[in-house]
């Protein structure tokens, strides 16, 4: 053999070590990078640098599937779908993408024959911080839709250097500290330097008239750069890789050397630290002016450098931009990229050329736009005068379509100038502001709510208008959740117990759930079930413990409300009720009461002093039950520091009772209800949001449903009167009284006055002591069912588990791909061969050979 033809198979060899997906690549990609990438060995290495060599091993088993998708993609010139989302929640990384890939069993075999376990080296990953509720949530689990049905797309977002905030409690108050998430690096992110775009602030707006067209330059700008992340997003299977891209801001110009010369430092690089707060942390406090100017220019930053990577792929293809929406679908997730729409109108204007009508048509044919609210105060408005300073030519624009927009709206409302007030995109308030929830649903040939419930409000409650100007753009897609992570990664003895009793094909067609029905009569399978759960139990018992020092009674059964902490959620109901127990456990009433452990859990914005009082009153009372003797073994409270993505997949599998409490009318959607629904957890829940649906495909007796329901709830605020709750209900009488005695804040008087003062003062727009009482007796009914009928109980939790096929991120995907999108799939197939890498990198050498004998 030839020395190159030795060279050549040694090559191979190892191209395919750094992709075999056997237990011997494994071991020696690992070890590898351990040595190469990190410089460690098997004597220096921490537990970090054993997690970080095994990711990085994962990370090139998934490189070639990666790019051979975009090279698939760019050669068959797709349509991709371009979903926009201020924050993805996506947690770890390690165990989704060894699930997703299909190695799972050969990781751990190779972890153990090397003496290490695998759990301890997937828990030492941080959770992404990228995200904080439930929209970002939502976002990570249709990207892993996106990838398991092979539809070409890109996740566009912002690369936070830290999270939300890691949430501390001390004396029973939430504390945010920095939650430094890349302190340590990502091994799944490639930093693309030669992807970057100047996003401009700022300046103003020039005009003339050439040829006998209007021209408009906007000028004298501050511009920073945004420079490209991605990270691979991998489909159930493998065999399809899409890329999530996240944008960081570096400064135009890094350093300035008339001011160090001139001895002022700071001068120097206040250029660059300004540039890079842009996406410091995620979602800054904005109850001052300055907090939401960061915000806004995080909003703009983010859809510009989005929107001009989107059309660089474009003008590869050579087409005409008539012909835009046929590549490409621009999805909205929420109002937070809607400046999206005056964007994508100036670059197809001001440097594209084209007429306005033809870059409208462009604008509107290639967008939709996901709403995710039903609270008006909640629809994201920016003032005027910010606008005008930041975004100059975008407010011109903006009054530009709403001036058109207004022209069609006379004609539906002719005269009723009170409502053609309610749908423009300028309010009339001081300072004037812009509805960028109008300006989404003008700018879109599709707006959609997230729960029929939902929807249905959105066109006769939130923007009825509009509805009737453009009845065919308004659409339902109801939310959905992955099932790889929600139940095959975060709950694996309750998948292996489903796919023995019906096969795999749920993991990637969840509505062969049904065929999991005819088990809940089965004796043998409940029994199973119940040694699932048990298990699932012991696991989060173990953690808490280990943690946060958390003991939970494995017997008791576990009540949870895990979610953002919010009035609307109402915690605070929770809460009432929960004194309410106390009250009978000190009244002696327990000989038929049902042991339970609450779990509570959430972070409040930082700014959100109701909610953050809310914290503070739910860990007082926890202190109270939890250390007075005649609770023990009865009832116990507790609430969980920092609730993240890898939590809720310990708390979601050992739940019993889901709390979805919302006051009808106020939740979008909720995907956590599903999570929990699909883990065999029965839903407690008013008739809100996806509540509705749960209860059609499961049935409403498999459910603890109560309160009012959304219309009369809307009925009802106006005059309600929380006084007749109290007066006519002893029990609820005392709970309150109890409640703002001073027994739980003996220490600190009058705290909690701002929550009574809310509850009992006429002020409570969310009606907690109005569903107090149905809450309560809906609460009984679910002890007495646990406590009196285990197999009637477990019989309830599979039909739940059953029932759940509707709810996967799955079906909305393929909806929103139909409906919205249109849009297919695009199998990518099984090439991307060590052979192939071989071959790509010669041909790259080639060029350089060419290129260097072209300049001599």
């Amino acid at each position: 053999m030839t020395e190159k033809k030795k060279s050549d198979e040694n090559r191979k060899d190892e191209g395919a070590s750094r992709n075999g997906f056997d237990v011997e690549s494994i071991i020696w990609g690992f070890a590898e990078h351990l040595r190469y990438t990190l410089g460690d060995d098997r004597y220096s290495a921490t537990d970090h640098d054993r997690f970080m060599a095994l990711a990085y091993a994962i990370r090139d088993r998934i490189l070639h599937r990666w790019i051979k998708t975009r090279q698939l993609h760019r050669q068959s010139d797709v349509k991709r779908v371009y979903y926009l989302s201020l924050e993805f929640l996506i947690g770890r990384a390690m165990t989704n993408n060894v699930i997703n890939l299909g190695i799972e069993p050969e990781v751990r075999e190779a972890m153990e024959e090397l003496g290490y376990r695998y759990e301890e080296l997937a828990d030492q990953e941080v959770d992404a911080g990228l995200g904080n509720g439930g929209l970002g949530r939502l976002a990570a689990c249709f990207m892993d839709s996106l990838a398991t049905m092979k539809i070409p797309a890109v996740g566009y977002g912002l690369r936070y250097d830290y999270g939300i905030f890691r949430q501390k409690i001390e004396n029973g108050m939430q504390v945010e500290q920095p939650d430094d998430w890349l302190r340590w690096g990502n091994p799944w992110e490639i930093e693309r330097p030669d992807i970057s775009f100047p996003v401009h602030f700022g300046g103003r707006v020039e005009s003339a008239r050439e040829k006998g067209i209007r021209i408009y330059r906007w000028v004298d700008t501050q511009p920073v750069v945004g420079i490209a992340y991605d990270m691979p997003i991998v489909g159930y299977g493998g065999d399809t890789v899409n890329t999530l891209r996240l944008w960081s801001a570096r400064a135009a110009e890094e350093f300035d050397f008339d001011d160090f010369n001139a001895g002022d430092y700071v001068e120097a690089v206040s250029a660059k630290v300004m540039a890079e707060n842009l996406t410091k942390v995620l979602y800054p406090n904005d109850k001052l002016y300055l907090g939401k100017e960061l915000r806004l220019r995080q909003q703009y930053f983010f859809v510009s450098s989005s929107l001009r990577d989107i059309f660089r792929r474009f003008r590869a293809t050579g087409k005409s931009w008539d012909r835009f929406h046929e590549n490409a679908a621009i999805q909205l997730n929420d109002t937070h990229p809607s400046l999206t729409i005056p964007e994508c109108m100036r670059i197809l204007m001001d440097e594209e050329h084209l007429a306005w009508d033809e870059a409208w048509d462009v604008t509107v044919r290639s967008t939709g736009y996901t709403n995710h609210t039903l609270m008006p105060e909640a629809l994201e408005k920016w003032p005027v005068p910010m606008l005008e300073s930041l975004l100059p030519r975008h407010l011109q624009i903006i009054y530009e379509i709403n001036h058109r927009f207004l022209q069609k709206a006379i004609t539906v409302f002719p005269g009723d100038m009170a409502k053609i007030a309610k749908v423009s995109l300028v309010e009339e308030s001081d300072p004037k502001q812009i509805r960028m929830a109008n300006l989404s649903i003008v700018g879109t040939h599709s707006t959609n709510g997230v729960a029929a419930l939902h929807t249905e409000l959105l066109k006769s409650r939130l923007v009825p208008e509009m509805a009737q100007i453009f009845p065919q753009r308004f659409n339902n897609k109801t939310n959905g959740i992955t099932q790889r992570r929600w139940l095959l990664q975060a709950n694996p003895p309750l998948a292996e117990l489903i796919t023995g009793a019906i096969g795999e094909g749920w993991i990637t067609d969840f509505s062969r759930l049904t065929e999991l029905k005819p088990f809940a009569d089965d004796p043998g399978f409940l029994d199973e079930f119940r040694k699932v759960k048990k298990q699932a139990k012991e696991a989060l018992a173990l953690q808490l413990q280990r943690e946060q020092g958390i003991r939970l009674e494995i017997a008791t059964l576990f009540d949870v409300q895990v979610k953002r902490i919010h009035e609307y959620k109402r915690q605070l109901l929770n809460a009432l009720h929960i004194v309410m127990l106390y009250n009978r456990i000190r009244d002696g009433k327990k000989d038929d009461f049902q042991p339970r452990s609450f779990l509570i859990a959430g972070k409040a914005a930082p700014g959100y002093a109701m909610a953050k009082l809310i914290i503070k009153l739910i860990n007082n009372i926890a202190q109270v039950v939890n250390s007075d003797t005649a609770m023990k073994g009865k009832l116990a409270l507790h609430f969980v520091p920092n609730y993240r993505v890898s939590l809720a997949e310990k708390i979601i599998p050992a739940t019993d009772v889901s709390e979805q409490i919302s006051t009808a009318g106020t939740e979008a959607s909720g995907t956590g209800n599903m999570k929990f629904m699909c883990n065999g957890a029965l839903t407690m829940g008013t008739l809100d949001g996806a509540n509705i649906e749960i209860a059609e495909e499961a049935g409403a007796e498999n459910l603890f449903l109560f309160g009012l329901k959304a219309d009369e709830a809307e009925a009802l605020i106006p005059h309600y009167d929380p006084s007749p709750y109290i007066t006519e209900d002893e029990e609820i009488r005392r709970a309150v009284e109890l409640l703002f005695s001073g027994h739980f804040n003996f220490a600190e008087p009058g705290i909690f006055d701002p929550i009574r003062d809310m509850l009992l003062g006429g002020r409570d727009r969310y009606l907690h002591l109005a569903d107090l009482r149905s809450y309560a007796d809906a609460q009984r009914r679910a002890e007495q069912l646990y406590r009196n009928e285990p197999e009637a109980w477990c019989k309830k939790a599979v039909l739940n588990i059953a029932s759940a096929g509707k709810f996967s991120s799955d079906r909305a995907i393929a909806q929103y791909a139909s409906d919205v999108w249109d849009i297919g799939p695009r199998p990518v197939g099984e090439d991307g061969s060590a052979r192939e890498i071989i071959e790509d990198a010669r041909a790259i050498q080639e060029r350089r050979t060419k290129k260097e004998r072209r300049h001599g």
